[in-house]
C-alpha cells in the first residue's frame, strides 16, 4: 500500500512528447536538471538527455524491478519520464500503487489520443479510445458499430496491419483506416486507407490508429443489448438461448468491477456477455469439456473480452482456489452433489446467485434451495413461430426455471 508518510513531494513524473523538451514547460525542465536519479525509456533518456546531470536509468525487465529501485530511493529528487499522460494507460498508474500521490508531482504532457483527436479534428468525447499497447486487438470488436470514430494506441509497426486484418475478418473492411505516426513530432506522418486495401509498410513503431467504421452486408455488430444473437457463438447446443440469456443477466445484475463465477458454461455466453456489459467486469468460466474449454477461449476472443478466464474443471472440486466471486451462475452441471452448497458457501455477504434448469434434476435442486433458504423462483416459457406444413404454428421451448438468491449476513434456512 502507498505510504503517506511524506507530504511533500520527492518524485516528479512528466510526460514528454515526441518534440522532447522543447515542448516541456520550465518546471518540467528545472526538475530534470535538478534530479539526482532519473527513470524511463531508453527513448525519453535520449529526448532529455541534455539536461540530465543525475544517474539515468533505462526500465529494468521485469518492470517491477524500477518500481522497487524508485520506492527505495523515496526522498531524494527523482524524475520519471514517461510518454504523453502518465495516468492515461501510463507508468504513473502503475506506481501510485506503491507511493502515495501526495509524494508526487505530475506534469503531463497530452496522451496520443488528444493529439490524435486534434490532428483529425474528431470530439474526443464522442470518441471510443482504445489502448491495444500490449494487449490483444481482439479488444477493438465491441466498438464496432456503424458510424463510430474509434482512436486505437497500438504495440508496434505491425498494430496497424493486424487492426486491418481484424476489421476485413469481422465484416468491416470497408472501414477507414488512418495511421498517425510519431505525433508532434519530425517524424509525423498521417496516412488514410481503406482496412480491406491496407498495405503500409516501415511505420514507425509510436503510431495511433483511427477507425471511421463502416458496416459491411453481414458484418459482426455486438449491439449493446443483452440477449446477442444464438449464431454470433459457436456453440455446440449447450449454451443458454438469447431470450433466456437476456432473462438471466438481467437477474444478475451486472456492477462495476464484479467478479462472476460461470458453473458449467458451456460456450462461455452468460460469462462473455457479463464482461461486455462494461470494460471492467471480470469473469471465470467453469467448464468440465475440455472441447468447450477450447471452443469458451475462441469465444471469449471473437467477442472482444479475451480476458475470460477459462477453467478446465468441474464443480465443486473446480472451484477451489478461485478469486472470491461476487457473483456466480449455474448452468449446466449444477445437480451434481454439493455444487450448490460449494457456490453458496463461496459467497461473501450480499453476494448474489443466479440459478437455471431446463432438467426435473436440477429444477428439484433449486425448488429445495427456495424452499430452503428462500430468494426468488420464476419459470421462463418462450415459444417460437415456425412453419406447420404451409402454415405457421408456435413451437414451445424447454421450459427455464430460475432461482434467484442473495447472500445474507447469517445463511438460515426458512422457518
Amino acid at each position: 500500500m502507498p505510504s503517506s508518510g511524506l507530504q511533500a513531494p520527492w518524485l516528479t513524473i512528466i510526460g514528454l512528447g515526441e518534440d522532447g523538451l522543447s515542448g516541456l514547460g520550465d518546471e518540467a525542465k528545472r526538475c530534470i536538471a535538478s534530479a539526482t536519479t532519473i527513470f524511463g525509456g531508453a527513448r525519453h533518456l535520449e529526448l532529455a538527455v541534455s539536461l540530465i546531470t543525475g544517474e539515468g536509468h533505462v526500465w529494468a525487465s521485469p518492470f517491477e524491478r524500477s518500481v522497487d529501485a524508485i520506492v527505495a530511493l523515496r526522498g531524494a529528487p527523482v524524475v520519471v519520464l514517461a510518454s504523453g499522460d502518465p495516468f492515461f494507460f501510463g507508468v504513473g498508474v502503475t506506481l501510485v500503487r506503491r507511493i502515495d500521490p501526495s509524494e508526487m508531482r505530475v506534469l503531463p504532457f497530452p496522451s496520443s489520443f488528444s493529439l490524435g483527436a486534434a490532428k483529425l479534428g474528431w470530439a474526443l468525447q464522442d470518441t471510443a479510445t482504445v489502448s491495444l499497447h500490449g494487449r490483444p486487438v481482439d479488444l477493438i470488436r465491441p466498438h464496432l458499430h456503424p458510424g463510430a470514430r474509434i482512436l486505437a494506441l497500438t504495440s508496434d509497426a505491425e498494430g496497424p496491419a493486424a487492426l486491418a486484418a481484424l476489421l476485413v475478418e469481422s465484416g468491416f473492411g470497408s472501414s477507414v483506416l488512418t495511421v498517425l505516426e510519431a505525433l508532434g513530432g519530425p517524424d509525423e506522418r498521417v496516412t488514410r486507407h481503406v482496412a480491406a486495401r491496407f498495405s503500409q509498410s516501415d511505420i514507425n513503431t509510436l503510431n495511433i490508429c483511427a477507425v471511421e467504421v463502416v458496416a459491411d452486408k453481414g458484418a459482426r455488430v455486438l449491439t449493446l443489448a443483452n440477449g446477442l444473437d444464438d449464431a454470433l457463438f459457436e456453440h455446440d447446443g449447450q449454451i443458454t438461448k438469447r431470450e433466456i440469456r437476456a432473462l438471466t443477466l438481467s437477474a444478475l445484475a451486472p456492477r462495476r468491477g464484479e467478479l462472476l463465477w460461470d458453473i458449467g458454461a458451456g460456450s462461455g455466453s452468460i460469462a462473455i456477455e457479463w464482461m461486455l456489459s462494461d470494460p471492467s467486469m471480470r469473469a471465470v468460466a467453469i467448464e468440465a469439456s475440455e472441447e468447450r474449454v477450447a471452443r469458451i477461449g475462441r469465444n471469449a476472443s471473437r467477442f472482444g473480452v479475451p480476458g475470460l478466464a477459462v477453467v478446465h474443471g468441474a464443480a465443486p472440486d473446480g472451484l477451489s482456489g478461485l478469486p472470491r466471486p461476487d457473483v456466480i451462475f449455474i448452468g449446466g452441471g449444477g445437480s451434481g452433489d454439493g455444487v450448490m452448497e460449494a457456490a453458496m458457501a463461496a459467497l461473501p455477504e450480499g453476494g448474489r446467485l443466479v440459478a437455471n434448469a431446463v432438467t426435473t434434476e436440477m429444477e428439484a435442486v433449486l425448488l429445495a434451495s427456495h424452499a430452503r433458504f428462500g430468494g426468488t423462483l420464476i419459470r421462463i416459457d418462450i415459444a417460437r413461430a415456425s412453419p406447420v406444413g404451409s402454415m405457421t404454428g408456435w413451437r414451445p421451448a424447454m421450459p427455464v426455471t430460475q432461482w434467484s438468491w442473495i447472500k445474507e449476513q447469517k445463511t438460515s434456512e426458512r422457518k
